[in-house]
């Protein structure tokens, strides 16, 4: 399995905050990815999503007291018994509406010119134009995503698989 960050809305009523039913829910969701992203349910945000947050956090704040970063790690995790596993987040709807407002707002470029000197480094290997392609492609989605997402009510679930 590659490293990557799952997003599934769903109706919040619908989850249950259970680590292991989490882990069968989001992984039959990888076997539906594309026809998912397709109804527009789904999104991924493979290798790249620490350094995603971290062009987010370059200027960004949550309301709230907890760690988590919003779009990428926002919400409340659940956690494996046996802390052995990452953890899977869930975003309730209003956490979704917040996400989306700050995506909807965000300058793509602000955020780029705010990041680039903690972000680029680890790509060094790459065209700058190349890497900042990557990470607009990826906001792009998410901006999509979770304006679909608030405009169903849903909540998302967020799963990271190594």
């Amino acid at each position: 399995m590659s490293v990557k960050m799952q997003l599934r809305a769903m109706s919040e009523s619908e989850i249950r905050e259970e680590w292991t039913w989490l882990e069968e829910v989001m992984g039959d969701a990888l076997d539906r990815f594309q026809a998912e992203r397709r109804a527009g349910i789904a999104e991924v945000v493979p290798h790249h999503f620490h350094a995603l947050n971290e062009v987010y956090a370059a200027a960004y704040s949550p309301q709230g007291a907890h760690d988590w970063e919003l779009p990428v790690f926002g919400g409340t995790p659940v956690y494996h018994a046996a802390n052995s596993q990452p953890p899977f987040v869930i975003a309730r709807p209003t956490e979704v509406r917040e996400a989306a407002n700050f995506l909807a707002a965000a300058s793509f470029d602000d955020l780029w010119e705010a990041a680039r000197p903690k972000v680029l480094p680890p790509f060094s290997a790459f065209d700058e134009a190349e890497v900042k392609g990557w990470f607009l492609t990826h906001h792009t989605d998410l901006r999509a995503f979770y304006s679909r997402s608030v405009s169903a009510g849903n909540a998302v679930v967020k799963a990271f698989w190594y």
